[in-house]
């Protein structure tokens, strides 16, 4: 009887820790600050779950002419918010996007995509991807 208990307590503990474990992969920290200061190229800030609910954000300096190399949204949508400088995000499959100082770009999901500095001094920005959510899902 003694060694049936003791399984069904492990179960039990191991039942409790990954109930925790997965509120903790959805359920986000609350607020937190970040500061800019990234020394060169991409510096993610936000890391997705645990820290949040998926979404995930940094900031990039480029310097002229250096670019953040092709990559995709996949399953999600990305905000662009530029900071200092210009430059272009070249869209796979469309027209490029001019991007200037003190403005917002958005790449929808399933976008494959690169931002380079088209400009004479350094370039950054700040990054935010989440994940998209079904109207549905969001109900």
């Amino acid at each position: 009887m003694g060694k049936v208990m003791m399984i069904a307590l492990a179960g039990a503990v191991v039942f409790c820790v990954a109930g925790v474990w997965a509120r903790q992969s959805v359920e986000p920290k609350g607020p937190m600050t970040f500061a800019l200061d990234c020394p060169g190229g991409d510096c993610p800030l936000l890391k997705g779950a645990p820290q949040t609910s998926g979404m995930r954000g940094g900031s990039v300096k480029l310097k002229p002419g250096e670019s953040v190399g092709w990559h995709s949204t996949n399953q999600n949508e990305e905000a662009l918010v530029i900071l200092h400088g210009s430059g272009v995000a070249k869209i796979e499959g469309g027209a490029d996007v001019a991007l200037h100082e003190k403005m917002m770009a958005y790449i929808p999901p399933g976008t494959r995509h690169n931002v380079t500095n088209a400009g004479s001094e350094l370039m950054e920005y700040v990054w935010v991807v989440a994940p998209v959510h079904s109207i549905e899902k969001r109900q």
